[in-house]
C-alpha cells in the first residue's frame, strides 16, 4: 500500500516539476522579448544595420541552451512519471493512475518523442 510519505513526495516533485517547466518557458519567452527589443532597437535609421549582431548571436546561443533545458526537464518529468506508474504497480491494492497523471505521461512521450 502506498504510503503517506510516498504520496506526499509525489505531490511535492509533481508541483516542483512543474514549477521548473515554467521558470523554464518563461526564460524562453524572456529571451523573445529581448531579441524582438533588440531588433527594434537596430531597426531606427539612426542605428548601423550591424549593430548589435554579435549580442544577438551570444542571445541564440543563450536560447539554444533554454530549450535544450527544457527538454532535459521533459525527460525528469517522464522519468518521473515513470516512476509514479512503477510505484502504483507495486501498490498491492493496484490503485490505478489518475486521468490528469495518464494525461502528463502522455504529453512528456510527445514531446520527448
Amino acid at each position: 500500500m502506498m504510503t503517506h510519505r510516498i504520496l506526499s513526495d509525489a505531490q511535492n516533485l509533481k508541483k516542483l516539476i512543474r514549477e521548473a517547466e515554467a521558470l523554464a518557458d518563461e526564460s524562453m519567452i524572456a529571451f523573445a522579448r529581448l531579441k524582438q527589443a533588440m531588433l527594434s532597437a537596430r531597426q531606427n535609421p539612426q542605428v548601423e544595420v550591424h549593430t548589435g549582431q554579435r549580442a544577438l548571436m551570444r542571445l541564440n546561443q543563450a536560447e539554444d541552451q533554454a530549450i535544450a533545458m527544457s527538454t532535459n526537464l521533459l525527460r525528469v518529468h517522464d522519468e518521473l512519471s515513470k516512476v509514479a506508474v512503477e510505484t502504483m504497480a507495486d501498490d498491492t491494492v493496484k490503485t490505478p493512475p489518475s486521468p490528469m497523471a495518464i494525461d502528463d505521461i502522455k504529453s512528456v512521450e510527445k514531446a520527448v518523442g
